[in-house]
């Protein structure tokens, strides 16, 4: 009994030291603000155990954002001081014993067959995926169903759904291409988990191109080529994603070059994504380009705001419990526009920086939160378009509010264009008084605060406000 205590005191230091080095590459790699903000929070659950790592977090947002964009990197970084391990799980800390566990499994080729009663012994030189139901590598919130389609991704959405049917594939490759965090993944996952319903029989692997040159020199190291590649070529469906990743890399582009002419030639179902169309990848083989450039290309252009609005409203649709009003969504839609991966983040960011505080979620809210990523994507506004919007929306002329007149209907509008200046702009005081009739900067100081404290007593006032953030920061 000693001797076991002394085994489990081993294994928890051995785990908490992998972990604490897990952490300092995280932090180098993902640079600190992000770090902080989604990392950081994580802690070790439970170390006993070198098979198996548990990693907990606060929030099931938290969870579901580190699961998608970091699941793969934690395990691979584990796997470098503890070579037993066999998988990482994700966990809401709160929820953890109710079944909310997220496992990232280790890749076939390394990871222990599971025993079969009544079965034959697996054959070691083959190491094929188990057929059927075991699709480790498959997100199950990324399905056809669940993708937002518009014109921008149209062409790429009906040929990843044509590839999934049953029968032979009517073209192979498929190349996706597009800008980070666009869809590509969403669709890959997805032509895995409809191609395995249809043909529960068949075989299907996704692998980063990141991971693919990774066991690649791992089997050259070990001298076991012939099982690495036994293991990719026997499927029936394989994806790899992040092409770009081995530019330059020539003994992997040569294995590569391989695996994509046996798949074509045995009519097999093949799917490459990567940031660039074929031809403007740099640092890949030209025959290699020609082989991908063969099949069908689709490219996945930035969505427009309308579907940016339909991507939120689906998303808030798997999230009840979210309070998020129009008015945030919209702020969303029309200000976050570099990627679905960053609108997506943002939205996770608001929810679970107000599950965690305790706070609704309202428009000021979602403003201070987000605070550097809107100002990164916001137009610079002018006193003058303030001025104006303020006249247009209160039926008012622009000179009224630089008049000395104090009846409230010109008063109040003044007041607002006065909030909207310093809180838009980059202006003074004194320059923010100058453009309103030459007024002393502690008259913007008083319209200033007067119009924070009727933004949380007046319902008129604030919808106005409200109405001309929208209209200004489009």
């Amino acid at each position: 009994m000693a001797f076991g205590l002394a085994r489990i005191a081993d294994t928890d230091d051995a785990v908490a030291k992998a972990w604490a080095r897990v952490r300092t590459n995280l932090r180098h790699s993902a640079g600190q603000r992000l770090f902080d903000q989604w990392l950081k929070p994580a802690t070790l659950i439970d170390g006993s155990d070198a098979d198996q790592v548990r990693i907990g977090l606060p929030s099931a947002f938290m969870t579901t954002w580190v699961k998608s964009h970091y699941a793969d990197r934690l395990f691979y970084e584990f796997r470098a001081f503890l070579p037993s391990l066999r998988s990482v799980s994700i966990e809401t800390v709160s929820e953890a014993k109710a079944s909310r566990a997220l496992r990232v499994e280790a890749p076939a080729a390394v990871a222990a067959p599971a025993p079969v009663a009544s079965a034959p012994a697996p054959q070691p030189a083959a190491k094929a995926p188990v057929q059927g139901a075991e699709r480790p590598n498959f997100d199950p919130r990324f399905t056809f169903d669940r993708f937002v389609v518009d014109a921008s991704n149209r062409v790429a959405f009906n040929a990843a759904r044509a590839l999934a049917e049953p029968g032979r594939p009517r073209f192979s490759p498929l190349y996706l291409h597009s800008g980070t965090g666009q869809g590509k993944t969403h669709l890959m996952h997805a032509i895995g988990q409809a191609f395995l319903d249809a043909c529960p029989d068949a075989t299907a692997l996704y692998m980063p191109a990141e991971r693919f040159m990774f066991e690649f020199v791992q089997a050259l190291r070990a001298r076991d080529t012939h099982a690495f590649k036994a293991r990719l070529r026997g499927v029936d469906l394989l994806m790899i994603d992040d092409l770009q990743f081995i530019a330059g890399k020539d003994s992997t582009q040569e294995e590569f070059f391989h695996t994509v002419n046996e798949f074509m030639g045995a009519g097999k179902r093949l799917v490459i994504a990567a940031d660039r169309s074929p031809m403007t990848l740099d640092g890949i083989e030209p025959r290699l380009l020609s082989r991908l450039g063969s099949g069908l290309v689709a490219d996945i252009k930035s969505p427009e705001l309308e579907l940016r609005r339909a991507i939120l409203t689906a998303k808030l649709a798997d999230a009840p419990d979210a309070a998020v009003p129009g008015d945030v969504t919209e702020l969303l839609a029309s200000r976050i526009t570099g990627s679905v991966r960053e609108l997506e983040g943002a939205l996770n960011r608001v929810v679970a920086y107000a599950q965690l505080n305790g706070e609704a979620i309202t428009l000021d809210f979602a403003i201070s939160v987000l605070g550097d990523q809107l100002r990164g994507s916001q137009r610079r506004v002018t006193i003058d378009e303030i001025q104006k919007a303020v006249s247009t929306h209160f039926d008012l002329k622009t000179i009224d509010l630089l008049s000395a007149r104090r009846a409230v209907a010109v008063a109040r509008p003044r007041q607002i264009a006065m909030y909207l200046a310093k809180r838009l702009t980059t202006r003074s005081l004194p320059e923010i008084g100058r453009k309103f009739g030459n007024r002393d900067h502690s008259t913007v100081i008083h319209a200033v605060r007067r119009i924070e404290e009727l933004r949380g007593t007046d319902r008129d006032v604030d919808s106005a406000v409200n109405t001309l953030l929208r209209q200004l920061e489009r």
